[in-house]
């Protein structure tokens, strides 16, 4: 059931069942991490779903994703066969690229997302070199390059948008900015960057993204998306997101625990759940959900998906 107020075309649902998917599909990966499954480094993207999905929803057929290392959340959200991407993660050739990419590289160029680099920012120089091809060869679509706060702070982000700018190339350049470096906050490691004025000197549209609500980014999103091909030119998407899956250690010297940011690995906080909520908060874009549907839809929703995507890898 709708909520009174709120949107009630068929596809919205749809979408709530692609972010809980994209979140257990997660916390089922990361109970494998915990077991030591997996011979290779795994970066979850917990609370990075609403983004992922949007994108998803938006891309066109011709349109191509480029993406960084910390990936998981896209490859779900563009990927419909779950087990084809737990076995490329068990490096099995059964998996989603016969087990030669595994998890920070994994690209799938039949469903557009056609290069991924655990290089940081090596993947924003690929894309205007994709973006400059597609101009060259009166292709349609665009480029879609996802990076981080991080990677933001590398020279191949400003001269990868320059180049962009310059060369009136179709592209979408989203940064996922979630304040931190491995284990260092932006305001420990750097001064602030403001993306929007670096934008303003290009005459480059910015958008801002906050609260993970992915019927609003989907809207946005396809704005963006319009307005790079009409100016044949790059737009800059800075999503402000929260990586979930902290935790605190306890130690003689941090009696109360201190805290741990999640990077890569397993999560020790993070718990498979039929309902998947973390916090209860928008940093959690499965919170943020229930502005649209009644929780018990979105339970027995959460209860089905969980059941599909475990018989699945059985």
């Amino acid at each position: 059931m709708f909520k009174e107020g709120t949107v009630n075309m068929k596809a919205d649902i749809k979408v709530s069942e692609e972010i809980i998917r994209n979140r257990l599909s997660q916390m089922i990966i990361n109970e494998m991490c915990k077991k030591k499954e997996f011979k290779i480094p795994i970066h979850l993207a917990l609370g990075h779903e609403s983004i992922a999905v949007a994108v998803s929803a938006v891309m066109e057929e011709d349109d191509r994703l480029v993406l960084t290392h910390r990936n998981i959340h896209y490859n779900l959200a563009r990927n419909p066969c779950f087990k084809a991407e737990i076995d490329e993660y068990l490096l099995k050739s059964e998996g989603l690229a016969g087990g030669r990419l595994g998890a920070m590289n994994l690209a799938n160029e039949r469903r557009g997302i056609v290069y991924t680099s655990s290089i940081l920012g090596n993947n924003l120089s690929v894309a205007a070199g994709m973006a400059l091809g597609k101009k060259v060869k009166e292709e349609d679509g665009i480029v879609i390059v996802v990076t981080g706060d991080g990677a933001m702070e590398e020279g191949a982000f400003y001269e990868g948008v320059t180049f962009l700018k310059t060369c009136n190339l179709n592209a979408i350049v989203i940064v996922e900015n979630n304040e931190w470096s491995l284990a260092t906050r932006i305001q420990e490691r750097r001064c602030p960057i403001h993306l929007d004025r670096f934008a303003s000197s290009l005459d480059v549209d910015y958008v801002l993204l906050t609260g993970n609500d992915v019927y609003a980014y989907i809207t946005a999103l396809k704005q963006a998306r319009r307005e790079a091909i009409e100016r044949n030119a790059p737009v800059i998407i800075e999503v402000k997101l929260r990586t979930l899956g902290d935790w605190r250690l306890k130690t003689e010297e941090y009696p109360d625990g201190k805290f741990i940011n999640y990077h890569a690995g397993a999560s020790p906080s993070i718990e498979v759940s039929e309902w998947p909520l973390i916090r209860e908060d928008d940093s959690d874009p499965v919170f943020v959900l229930s502005r649209y549907f009644e929780i018990g839809q979105l339970r027995n929703i959460s209860c089905d998906m969980l059941n599909r995507l475990t018989g699945e890898i059985q």
